[in-house]
């Protein structure tokens, strides 16, 4: 059967849609970059009615986001942040996020990150805020509490760790090279299957997977995208000890955006040191019906015993609702300050 018609039907029909939604992103864009993550979810949603096997809607999901890309990318280049190095699992987010066309650059910290989208060398930064077996990545919520930056997207990654190395056995891998935490997730396999090899910590899973490249008989216990980067045979997939371990992802940027009827809101405050603070700060979301999603609460840098709290919960910033329970929760605190007003992500 000649496919050469349907081939040609395709890209033709690629092209087309893309420059429909470069068009509507241009626009978007001259208003201030707000309101592009809802078109992203608009273009995946409309995309994963048509799918049929062999397409899945993960896979139509994919598709979708690179058409988001080359859209993004025809409207206006754009620079995202992230933290770094190459091959790590906010790389592999930001790849979900924004596509593998757009322009990543990597940076040593989080507060990197969130200088590159404040100076505006960046348009947009990726960093973690919270891992579902290690907590909150403290660093990320610190910079928050210094910053005009809003959240305008959010993305959940399962992390799955696999044994790289040069080495095609792994009878031979004499030494590991990983970043603390994932040995830490990894720690009852690697008792399992490597309890003699010297262990060796580094300050990242790229970091590990580099080493391992010219390091003959070690292994590095990284992502599998760090595999096709340096070279590696991956000797052994999902290796991680817990099948729920995930990390949520926060795109920082410089705008608000538009409800969609599925948001959620973050904010930090600091409350009152008195009796009962924290329960007559927290009594306005059962007042009025919202879900609190989240709450984390760090120690304030300027001053000893005291506290900030960090809330996510459901809704927009400007739903009249979200409005009246914000100004209840303004009367019982120091500050209150909103991080920003997001699509909520779905999961199954």
């Amino acid at each position: 059967m000649d496919t050469t018609s349907f081939e040609k039907s395709i890209i033709e029909s690629l092209s087309q849609l893309t420059e429909i939604y470069s068009k509507e992103l241009q626009n978007i864009i001259q208003e201030g970059e707000q309101g592009i993550f809802p078109v992203k979810a608009r273009i995946i949603s409309h995309l994963q009615q048509y799918a049929k096997p062999p397409l899945t809607q993960e896979l139509v999901e994919k598709i979708a986001t690179e058409i988001f890309s080359v859209a993004l990318q025809a409207a206006r280049p754009l620079k995202v942040a992230y933290l770094g190095p190459v091959g790590t699992f906010t790389h592999i987010a930001l790849l979900e996020i924004f596509g593998d066309v757009i322009e990543a650059v990597p940076h040593k910290t989080i507060s990197d990150v969130f200088d590159e989208v404040e100076t505006g060398r960046a348009a947009f930064g990726v960093v973690p805020i919270e891992n579902s077996t290690e907590g909150a990545v403290t660093y990320t919520m610190d910079e928050f509490l210094d910053t005009d930056l809003k959240i305008v997207s959010e993305k959940s990654l399962r992390i799955t760790y696999s044994l790289l190395s040069v080495c095609d056995s792994i009878e031979k891998i004499k030494k590991i090279y990983s970043h603390p935490q994932s040995l830490a997730q990894c720690k009852n396999w690697l008792k399992a299957n490597l309890p003699n090899v010297e262990v060796n910590q580094v300050n990242s899973t790229a970091k590990a997977a580099e080493t391992a490249s010219w390091d003959k008989y070690s292994a590095a216990i990284a992502s599998n995208i760090s595999a096709k980067i340096y070279n590696l045979n991956i000797i052994a997939d999902g290796i991680e000890d817990s099948r729920q371990n995930y990390t949520r992802f926060l795109v920082l940027g410089k705008h608000d955006n538009p409800p969609t009827g599925n948001d959620k809101t973050s904010i930090v405050c600091a409350v009152k040191d008195q009796p009962g603070a924290l329960y007559k700060l927290l009594k306005p979301f059962s007042d009025h019906g919202i879900n609190m999603t989240m709450i984390e609460s760090r120690p304030d840098k300027k001053k000893m015993w005291a506290y900030n709290f960090f809330i996510d919960f459901n809704g927009h910033r400007t739903d009249p609702v979200v409005q009246k329970a914000l100004e209840a929760m303004k009367q019982e605190t120091i500050f209150l300050k909103v991080l920003g007003s997001y699509q909520a992500e779905k999961h199954d």
